[in-house]
This record gives structure tokens, C-alpha cells and sequence, in this order.
């Protein structure tokens, strides 16, 4: 059984390196949810969580210098989606900080997301001896919110470079993975603004969870 994963130990990555083309291209990050822009929000709830904290996005990376967090791009190109996201935060993390053996991935454009996501995930790993522990909620499993070994970086590798591998689900039922589940009394924490009508919904969550009329 593993020994209980400490918050040192992991690197954190928010993965921004998608197109967003249902939101006509940029950045959902950028996108204000209550005056704020999400990717402050996201940072204010993933850094409390993790040892270091890196930014996973492509292109400038002048655009976030205003955010404090350093910039890494996809090691591989053509944009091939958040498994490429943690792959590269998985080779950073072993390349530069090597006593970091864990990488917590969260996507930018949930601006809600559990304050206690990686303690309970890195819980269940430690309960479970799994390599990866993914959320869910309401039986809906959200594969870009989880805890992952960077043990698994080469295998991650190979898949996605000599197999082509994509989906982070086909990967994942590979390896020894747990699920946990998150409530959804209040809002469900992995909310995502992911189309431009999104933006007024999550406005009236903020609002809520702020204890503000919507």
C-alpha cells in the first residue's frame, strides 16, 4: 500500500491548450465569470492544493504573464488534446523535479472546482494503491480532474506517440484507477463553461455560491 501522498510532492497542471472552438477560438480561461476572469478563479482554488503549480497552453505565452505561473506547452504538436496536457506536465515534472512523483490535472475552465480535489484523490490512491485517481459526480466521470504517477510518463508516451492514443478514458482503463465521487448539492463542482451561453449560468452560480441573489 502506498504511503500517503503529500502535497509537496505533487505538481499541479491546468490544462489550457485546447482550441476552444465552441467558444469560437481563444481562450475560455480568460472569460469572466462574475467580474473575474475563470482562470483566476481556477488558480485561486488548484494552487492551495499542490507543491507547484504550472500552466499547460500553446502559442504566446505572454498572454498569462499576468497569471504568475510559468508557461509549458504540449512536448507534442498538432494540438492533440488534454492527455497531451498531462503528459507533458508528467516529463516536466520528471525532468525538473524529480522528488515530485504525482501530477494533479485540472481543466481552466471550471471555475468551481472542489477546494479538497487532490487530498481526496491522492486519499483514494492511498487506500487503493491505484496509479490514478479520477472525479466524478452523478455517475459522470471528469477524466481531466485527477491524480496521476509520473511513473506511468513513459507507457503515456509510447501510447500516444506509437499508438496514436487520444482519449484519456482508453488510456486510463489500462492502468490500476479509482474513481471518487464528488456532491453536487450546491453546484455541481465541475461545472464547465464550455459554450457561450455557459457564461450566464455560471454567473448565477458565483453569485450563489457567494451568497448573492442570482
Amino acid at each position: 500500500m502506498p504511503e500517503t501522498i503529500e502535497t509537496p510532492e505533487i505538481v499541479g497542471v491546468l490544462l489550457a491548450g485546447g482550441l476552444a472552438r465552441r467558444m469560437g477560438g481563444g481562450d475560455k480561461s480568460m472569460q469572466t465569470v462574475g467580474g473575474v476572469p475563470i482562470l483566476d478563479r481556477v488558480i485561486a482554488r488548484a494552487l492551495p492544493q499542490v507543491g507547484t503549480l504550472i500552466l499547460n497552453a500553446n502559442g504566446d505565452a505572454a498572454r498569462f504573464k499576468n497569471f504568475g505561473l510559468l508557461v509549458v506547452p504540449d512536448v507534442l504538436d498538432d494540438f492533440p488534446g488534454p492527455l497531451a496536457g498531462v503528459l507533458t506536465a508528467m516529463e516536466w515534472a520528471r525532468d525538473n523535479q524529480p522528488q515530485s512523483p504525482w501530477v494533479a490535472s485540472f481543466a481552466t475552465d471550471a471555475p468551481f472546482l472542489p477546494e479538497d480535489l487532490v487530498m481526496r484523490l491522492a486519499e483514494a490512491i492511498s487506500d487503493t494503491g491505484a496509479m490514478i485517481a479520477c472525479a466524478r459526480s452523478e455517475g459522470r466521470t471528469h477524466p481531466v480532474f485527477a491524480l496521476w504517477s509520473v511513473a506511468l510518463v513513459d507507457d503515456l508516451r509510447r501510447a500516444m506517440v506509437d499508438e496514436g492514443m487520444r482519449k484519456i478514458d482508453a488510456w486510463t482503463a489500462r492502468h490500476k484507477l479509482v474513481h471518487v465521487d464528488f456532491d453536487t448539492d450546491i453546484v455541481d463542482p465541475f461545472f464547465n463553461v464550455n459554450k457561450p451561453e455557459n457564461l450566464a449560468e455560471a454567473d448565477a452560480l458565483a453569485a450563489k455560491l457567494d451568497g448573492k441573489a442570482a
